[in-house]
């Protein structure tokens, strides 16, 4: 059963990841340069209070050193390559192990 939830929610990131990547595409075609749009941009169109709660959380519980170092770069990468990294990370758990032949 948690297999089942790692792959279907793992799928349904990928899927965001294409959408990411389909809109990145359309903006870069229209502007006749590659355009990709940051996760933290993203994140913060979305919600700003919970990215101000997150960065509050990580700089009183780990460091601002792990915030500047860590987390910033990935804030700054494109928004499909984190989605479609952790959908694939997340189909990688809920995968069936490798069925092993009989042991002599």
């Amino acid at each position: 059963m948690i297999r089942f939830f790692f792959r279907f929610v793992g799928l349904w990131v990928l899927a965001g990841a294409f959408v990411a990547l389909v809109l990145d595409g359309v903006r870069s075609i229209a502007s006749s340069e590659i355009v990709t749009t940051p996760l933290g941009v993203t994140w913060l169109a979305v919600s700003p209070d919970s990215l101000a709660r997150f960065q509050a959380f990580i700089t009183r519980s780990l460091s601002a050193t792990v915030w500047d170092y860590l987390v910033v770069p990935v804030l700054g990468a494109p928004l499909f390559a984190v989605l479609g990294i952790a959908g694939a990370l997340l189909l990688l758990i809920g995968r069936r192990p490798a069925v092993q032949g009989p042991r002599a």
